[in-house]
């Protein structure tokens, strides 16, 4: 009889699991935590959408939907591609249910899978995790202040230190019409190969995103949007650098940076980590005055990011930052013999009640296993019941790092050990 197929994870796709899926927990909750301090309320987006949401809303001459985009037919022929960003997907569920008609700026951050295909390597996946956030509604330098500094206030929350920030200005409509046929006659005078030529005819700017070292050298002395900005555009980035001055917030103007999709205007900006080599990129975003109405809504602006999960985990470990998550449990149960196990797992129940994370050793092992098999467990405390303990109606508990023993009355055990977390600081409390 022939073995069964072992299966592996798709190529380019990350399995996260313990113990090292506790500082991927870390981080994510640790970005979305920082947004939602700043008032950020949740959304959850589906993961695929109609792939004409994508082509419309991010640009169809960029890598991400003429390259990248996983689009397939479903079992009724429609055409569908798992989301590759979040932005167009935010949007578009801003107008479907209306939540553009009330107060503004729309508020929203969002975590999860998004799915490019692209060449594995290093912190960059086909399957990536990101964290980010929205606001729509408000053209105001202040907001965009706000959420380069959410951004910022997440890295530095999560003990990174060794990035930095880089934005620019990608002008408005009262001047980037005029800068893209500046930018278009000096593209097209140059000894260009004809895919390059043909995107500097439809789109000249994507062609300053191109990441290969001999078109970087050759479009070297290429015009820049920031050299070229009208007086309401050049005020409106005078503005954002105020504001992030009066916040702390530390930044290099770049003005050679360029997004990788179509929507941005204004202010556009890249969190940048050196120690992660070519992919030094951990999160970026930027302003979208005219995205929802192109996607058939108001003509509101917004701005908004996309912080990269799994790159700011590279670049905490490049740092040396301890990622231990919390540990799997606050209080770890041994039971000696089935009336003590059925009496523990009573026990148990109660105090997951009261908000401790709780186990126990299943499976009957002897007294030394289950010790092991707490100590393993991350927990602070040990209870040990046994026969003995049941008739004096009593429990062992036992601080696994000190190595202190006790006895609690059955009915106290709650309350106490409640109280000793409490005093003493639990990684989690779920309540």
């Amino acid at each position: 009889m022939s073995k069964p197929t072992i299966f592996s994870a798709p190529k380019g796709i990350p399995d996260y699991v313990p113990p090292g899926s506790g500082g991927f927990v870390v981080v994510r909750d640790g970005l979305i935590t920082a947004a939602r301090r700043a008032g950020y309320a949740h959304i959850e987006l589906p993961v695929f959408e109609e792939t004409g949401l994508f082509a419309r809303g991010v640009g169809e001459s960029t890598d991400v939907v003429s390259k990248e985009m996983y689009t397939f037919a479903d079992r009724g022929g429609r055409s569908v591609t798992l989301r590759p960003e979040g932005t167009a997907g935010v949007m578009r569920a801003v107008i479907e249910h209306g939540l553009d008609r009330g107060a503004l700026p729309v508020k929203l951050c969002y975590s999860g899978p998004f799915f490019r295909y692209e060449r594995p390597q290093a912190g960059r996946y086909r399957q990536l995790q990101q964290v980010g956030i929205e606001a729509i509604g408000v053209d105001d330098p202040a907001l965009d202040a706000e959420v380069i500094a959410v951004a910022d206030a997440g890295f530095r929350g999560l003990g990174l230190t060794g990035f930095r920030l880089e934005l620019t200005s990608l002008g408005d409509a009262t001047c980037r019409p005029h800068y893209r046929e500046l930018l278009q006659e000096y593209l097209l005078g140059l000894p260009l190969d004809e895919p390059t030529r043909e995107r500097a005819r439809i789109n000249p700017l994507r062609v300053l995103d191109d990441k290969r070292p001999e078109l970087r050298a050759l479009v070297a002395d290429a015009p820049l949007m920031i050299n070229h900005l009208s007086d309401s555009a050049r005020a409106h980035f005078d503005e954002v650098l105020s504001h992030l001055d009066a916040l702390g917030v530390a930044y290099t103007v770049n003005p050679r940076l360029v997004r990788g999709l179509d929507y941005y205007t204004k202010t556009t900006f890249e969190f940048v980590h050196d120690g992660l080599g070519a992919q030094s990129g951990i999160g970026g975003g930027g302003r979208y005055d005219g995205l929802m109405a192109q996607l058939g809504g108001a003509s509101l602006s917004g701005i908004g990011f996309g912080l990269g999960v799994d790159r700011t985990l590279l670049a905490l470990t490049a740092e040396g930052v301890d990622l231990a998550g919390p540990g799997g449990c606050d209080v770890f149960g041994v039971p000696l013999g089935d009336a003590a196990k059925a009496r523990l797992v009573a026990i148990a129940g109660q105090l997951r009640a009261a908000g401790l994370r709780v186990d126990l050793a299943y499976g009957g092992r002897g007294v030394k296993g289950a010790m092991k098999a707490a100590d393993r467990s991350g927990a602070r405390y040990a209870l040990v019941l046994g026969d003995r303990d049941l008739a004096e109606g009593t429990i062992g508990c036992k601080h696994l790092e000190t190595g202190e023993q006790w006895s609690i009355p059955l009915a106290d055990v709650v309350g106490e050990l409640s109280a000793k977390l409490d005093e003493g600081g639990a990684d989690v409390r779920i309540r």
